[in-house]
């Protein structure tokens, strides 16, 4: 449908809502100092993550994969203001600098920011989780899913980037990851525990509500 994708991500950047000033240095600082900045989420994907968290206004977000902590900071835009957003990574080398962006934003003090194995860290987290975006190691997303979908109450929603996998699951023969991704979205698809979409923002969005 669309020939040029690079000017229908320009189009929907300019038709929402700007990133505030703190987002627009971590955008740019990220693409200077780091060897794989299309990792970061970005302005349009910032802004619905940001959309969805202030339309369930959560008490409790889970976070897994910080990055450099631009969508930590778009998911906190909604939090209630008693809540807390915990976010998990194990790059311990990009933790003085992502510390530094929290302590610079309106949240810093409902932020908690783990650094360790997202497997060995969830369990220390007591309580349920209004919201949870899982953006990390895509071999482990079914596991991550299946650890925390008991705590997710009814209404809650769970996130998951990257699961169109730069369009790999479309081709005849994908590779060993893509089937993962496929195997991921196959199990996701024939879980009645949740309703469920994908948004085809970036590299694919699934939305899945808690019944």
């Amino acid at each position: 449908m669309f020939q040029n994708q690079e000017e229908v991500n320009s189009y929907l950047e300019g038709t929402c809502d700007t990133e505030g000033v703190l987002l627009g240095v971590i955008n740019r600082e990220t693409y200077l100092k780091e060897t794989m900045p299309h990792m970061l989420s970005g302005h349009y994907q910032g802004r619905v993550l940001s959309m969805i968290s202030k339309m369930l206004a959560p008490k409790k977000i889970l976070e897994i994969g910080t990055f450099t902590g631009y969508a930590t900071l778009c998911l906190a835009e909604g939090l209630d203001k008693e809540g807390t957003l915990h976010t998990i990574d194990i790059n311990e080398e990009q933790e003085e600098r992502v510390l530094g962006y929290f302590e610079r934003s309106e949240y810093a003090s409902q932020i908690k920011y783990h650094i360790g194995d997202a497997i060995n860290v969830i369990p220390t987290i007591e309580g349920e989780f209004d919201l949870v975006f899982i953006d990390a190691d895509k071999k482990r997303n079914l596991i991550y899913y299946e650890m925390l979908i008991d705590r997710i109450p009814t209404g809650g929603v769970i996130l998951l980037d990257n699961v169109l996998w730069k369009g790999k699951v479309f081709e005849s023969n994908p590779d060993n990851q893509t089937r993962q991704v496929l195997e991921l979205n196959a199990t996701l698809a024939k879980d009645n525990r949740v309703e469920k979409l994908i948004l085809p923002i970036r590299d694919g969005l699934f939305v899945l509500r808690k019944k």
